[in-house]
């Protein structure tokens, strides 16, 4: 605010409309990106897998295999992801949750579901909380989250465990 000498009384600056939608929209970006930023990090560790249990359930000959979902962007599974999963996308979005409800309203509530994503580094990841409390408010109770710290190419691809291209 500025004060007229002669005055003393204050001057408004006005803003335009398009200034204020601007700083609006700066703010409600930094304020979801805050939320969203350190979302895995939240997520109990007695719900976490590491990848080297995960292969080694996967290459068992015994007990349940879990039904695999990637929960990222297209174009990372696309260049890798783990074989058997399926590509539901990223439940940061509404969309992508509303796909993973889809894919699994039918299952029994005792079906054991790993999800993962591997976009970025755990501590953020928007994907994988906001899949995993979806899962959990639809009654699901053995759902494991494929616990990945740095990405999925370093932390899968690089270890040499099983991957697959494409579709």
């Amino acid at each position: 605010m500025r004060m007229d000498n002669e005055m003393k009384t204050p001057m408004h600056l006005p803003l335009k409309n398009s200034q204020v939608a601007l700083l609006l929209a700066a703010f409600v970006l930094i304020a979801v990106s805050a939320v969203l930023a350190f979302q895995a990090t939240l997520i109990p560790t007695t719900r976490l897998i590491n990848p080297d249990e995960l292969v080694k359930l996967l290459q068992s000959s015994k007990g349940e295999k879990p039904l695999m979902i990637q929960v990222g962007s297209r174009v990372l599974y696309e260049q890798a992801h783990i074989p058997g999963s399926e590509y539901i996308g990223p439940a940061s979005s509404e969309a992508g949750i509303e796909q993973l409800r889809k894919r699994v309203e039918a299952l029994p509530r005792k079906q054991f579901i790993v999800i993962y994503c591997g976009c970025c580094p755990w501590n953020h990841c928007p994907n994988v909380k906001p899949a995993d409390d979806a899962l959990h408010a639809m009654g699901f109770a053995h759902v494991q989250v494929l616990y990945i710290p740095g990405n999925f190419g370093m932390d899968w691809v690089e270890k040499g465990y099983p991957t697959a291209k494409g579709d």
